[in-house]
């Protein structure tokens, strides 16, 4: 059975009209579309909207039934529930292996909410993931495309997330701060996604809303991008940016792309400079609920920078345990990341880079998995490793072995 729909892409004042097929009984996905394009050196969002170049490929996306999801998640039920975003809710759940039918595989399922927006953020979903695949992106697993009498079903699988969302454990409310080792390697997963996503696939793919609650940690701590609703394709060859409505988190978002709507990927560049002064000072990038002069992160930061007084702005639930200079060095490449000039942000593969000179291998060997309340008690006294320990490992700047980020393949060493 084929289920066909329709949706619209949005260009400025231009609508256009384009049909998304799926094929339930097997694991294609192919886009059909119409785009028109100018020729004022971009191109334009319709042309982008639905990522059609990557849906070309054969997917390899598993295709669920409503009925095996119900059953996977206990009938959509509140003690399944894990998560609630703007594309839909997300409910934990179980299902068998096809490869090994006597496993079981953890998953996670968001389920649409109804409307133009959630359609359109599945579409884009099933495209990307069921495309790419990398050690720094969340696997998509598979998805499901019904309609009954009653209603549209809409639903994405991914791997389970056992650590939740990096901003869950970077607010003041969770369970431990994260040490600064455990941070730097965060920064160094995402960056290695970024650059696969703008350098290593066919066609350059901007992410457009990087933030701490699209990174989630596996059972390893090791980093994920998730949430590819509002990815668009690069530029083409010729073309300097794609035009495109402004979407992207409050605070996250390049002020140049926020007025222009022009996105090109070092859009990304700029919520990554942001993100790593998250990392350093434990705050988000706006809080209207503090005082006017500390609302704005990076205004904030300005006079302890000019000053010398940079340690006043490292996260204080870190309690010092951290070395200096490699906080020092990590804003560095947060500056570089946040140039006002959009033609001197460094790609994301030499932020990467960047990072590799900061991180020794022997920090990335000490770091523990970090043990939450919950399971403290279920794990063996070896793990149980302080977070001043944690936190005391000695960073150096140069390394014998440098960690290259490659397709499919992750870190390898040379």
């Amino acid at each position: 059975m084929v289920f066909s729909f329709r949706c619209f892409s949005f260009s400025f004042g231009e609508e256009i009209e384009y049909e998304t097929r799926i094929e339930t009984k097997t694991t294609s996905t192919d886009t059909f579309y119409t785009a028109s394009s100018n020729f004022n050196g971009h191109i334009t969002d319709s042309q982008a909207s639905d990522l059609q170049i990557l849906a070309g490929k054969p997917s390899k996306l598993r295709v669920f039934t409503v009925a095996e999801l119900k059953f996977a998640t206990r009938n959509f039920s509140t003690s399944s529930k894990i998560g609630e975003g703007g594309f839909g809710s997300v409910y934990r759940g179980v299902v068998k292996s096809l490869d090994h039918p006597f496993n079981e595989i953890q998953i996670a399922v968001k389920l649409a909410n109804g409307g133009l927006q959630g359609h359109k953020q599945w579409v884009t979903e099933v495209n990307v993931l069921g495309q790419i695949e990398h050690p720094n992106l969340v696997k998509l697993i598979g998805y499901c495309a019904e309609d009954d009498e009653d209603r549209t079903h809409r639903l994405l699988v991914y791997e389970y997330m056992l650590n939740g969302s990096l901003a869950d454990w970077l607010s003041s409310g969770s369970v431990a701060p994260l040490s600064w080792p455990m941070r730097l390697k965060v920064a160094r997963d995402a960056a290695c996604a970024l650059a696969y996503l703008h350098q290593q696939t066919p066609t350059p793919i901007i992410f457009r809303d990087f933030k701490p609650s699209n990174i989630l940690l596996d059972d390893e701590w090791n980093a994920k991008l998730s949430d590819f609703g509002f990815a668009r394709l690069g530029p083409l060859d010729g073309h300097t940016h794609v035009t495109t409505r402004v979407v992207g988190t409050y605070g996250y978002a390049d002020p140049e792309y926020s007025l222009t709507g022009h996105l090109r990927t070092d859009c990304d560049v700029w919520s990554y400079g942001v993100f790593l002064y998250v990392l350093i000072t434990g705050k988000p990038p706006i809080n209207l609920n503090l005082p006017k002069d500390e609302q704005h992160l990076l205004e904030w930061l300005k006079p302890f920078l000019r000053h010398g007084k940079f340690r006043l702005i490292v996260d204080p639930r870190i309690k010092g345990q951290f070395p200096l200079q490699s906080a020092k060095e990590l804003a560095t490449i947060a500056e570089t990341c946040l140039l006002r000039n959009r033609n001197m942000r460094p790609k994301m593969s030499r932020v990467f880079n960047m990072l590799n000179e900061l991180i020794t291998d022997s920090l990335l060997e000490t770091i523990p998995p970090f043990v939450s309340v919950v399971d403290r008690e279920r794990v063996s006294d070896r793990w149980k490793v302080s977070h001043e320990q944690q936190s005391s490992t000695i960073v150096k700047v140069k390394r014998k072995r440098m960690f290259v980020c490659l397709p499919h393949l992750g870190y390898s060493k040379k």
